[in-house]
């Protein structure tokens, strides 16, 4: 087959579907399929790289740049006669190309929401999702040929919200890091935050966001003694600047226990943690729980996140935002040796359950279906 992957960035500063939406893309071309990885950068001047069937091209990405126009995508879309078109995201213009494109040539429209049809996600600046369905992609949910989500939880979001389109449930792969990559990181943390050695490091790492609870969590860490611990927030700057985040950790009397860094282009922090915290509101992967646990971090999460299996699998927690505190509180105070124990736990679990030839093949039969369902 040939298929078209969309993504609206592949700057790492967007998040996991910069990352995730290039390991699916990967994986399809290695089991065989012709894959376009199209995506959009400010300033962009059309740059392509060929490997072996994977062909990724950047586009100029226009104004206003937050819905991502992109004339030159929507060309290359409409005259490179793709068979299965497949767009990550919403609320975006490239979303209405690859409906229009798709609608050309008959070929199936999947759409992954990336979280976005969350009761949270949904609700969040929900007049100006409103505008957008309407005006910067219309009719794209309705005339999706199919869905893909990460989860089980995402795929109900999808029938709670009343579509009724086949929905495929294929979770992210997660490449775990080489050795050399591991000692980078552990270097560069060093360096930039000296303080740390001889402490216990909990570790956030995700978009600064107010969807992540991250004032609510440095709020909690600071309501009590932490003993060696120390919590280090990691992220892209969104909602919140790092700045922001310093100040406020300062005027609630946290520092020295608190540290706040902007993670763009900053190897991931991983090696450096005991414990992975993500207290979200709403994910519908969490692909930084995945690679917390692929570097064997135990991850403590929130039950409005797909990953409850953390309790029978040993490898962390799950738990409301109600539990949050007390959980916390008895997993800091386990052993170094009990929780690098969850950790391996969580290790050997993601490398047999989350690689991306596994989510590419389930994709790829998918597509199949849809393709088989149109003729």
């Amino acid at each position: 087959m040939k298929i078209a992957q969309i993504v609206a960035s592949l700057e790492s500063k967007h998040g996991g579907p910069s990352r995730s939406v290039l390991g699916l893309a990967s994986g399809l071309a290695g089991i065989g399929h012709t894959v376009g990885l199209l995506s959009t950068v400010p300033n962009g001047d059309g740059v392509s790289k060929i490997d072996g069937k994977l062909d990724t091209r950047i586009f100029v990405r226009e104004w206003p740049q937050s819905f991502c126009p992109s004339e030159p995508l929507r060309h290359h879309l409409f005259t490179s006669g793709y068979e299965v078109v497949h767009h990550h995201g919403l609320w975006l213009r490239t979303l209405h190309y690859a409906r229009r494109a798709a609608a050309k040539t008959s070929a199936p429209l999947v759409i992954s929401p990336r979280g976005m049809m969350s009761d949270w996600a949904w609700n969040h600046h929900r007049f100006k999702k409103s505008l957008a369905a309407q005006w910067i992609h219309p009719r794209a949910f309705a005339t999706a040929a199919g869905w893909h989500v990460t989860s089980d939880e995402e795929a109900k979001d999808i029938r709670r919200l009343g579509f009724k389109q086949p929905v495929c449930v294929a979770p992210n792969g997660v490449s775990p890091p080489s050795a050399s990559e591991e000692t980078a990181s552990v270097a560069h943390w060093r360096d930039t935050r000296p303080a740390l050695p001889g402490h216990r490091v909990a570790l956030f790492y995700s978009r600064l966001h107010a969807k992540k609870r991250v004032l609510e969590l440095i709020d909690l860490w600071l309501s009590v003694s932490r003993g060696d611990w120390v919590l280090l927030i990691v992220g892209i700057p969104e909602e919140y600047k790092v700045s922001q985040l310093e100040t406020y950790v300062l005027r609630q009397g946290g520092g020295g226990r608190v540290f706040v860094h902007d993670g763009t282009d900053a190897p991931p922090p991983y090696a450096i943690a005991s414990l992975f915290l993500l207290p979200s509101h709403s994910e519908n992967f969490g692909l930084v729980v995945a690679e917390s646990l692929a570097r064997g971090v135990p991850v403590l999460t929130t039950d409005t996140t797909p990953w409850m299996k953390l309790e029978t699998m040993g490898a962390g927690r799950c738990v409301p935002w109600e539990l949050y505190a007390q959980t916390l509180a008895e997993l800091l105070a386990e052993t170094p040796k009990a929780l690098a124990a969850r950790g391996q736990l969580g290790a050997s679990w993601v490398r047999e359950d989350f690689s991306w030839g596994k989510t590419a093949r389930t994709l790829a039969t998918f597509y199949k279906e849809l393709l088989k369902a149109a003729r």
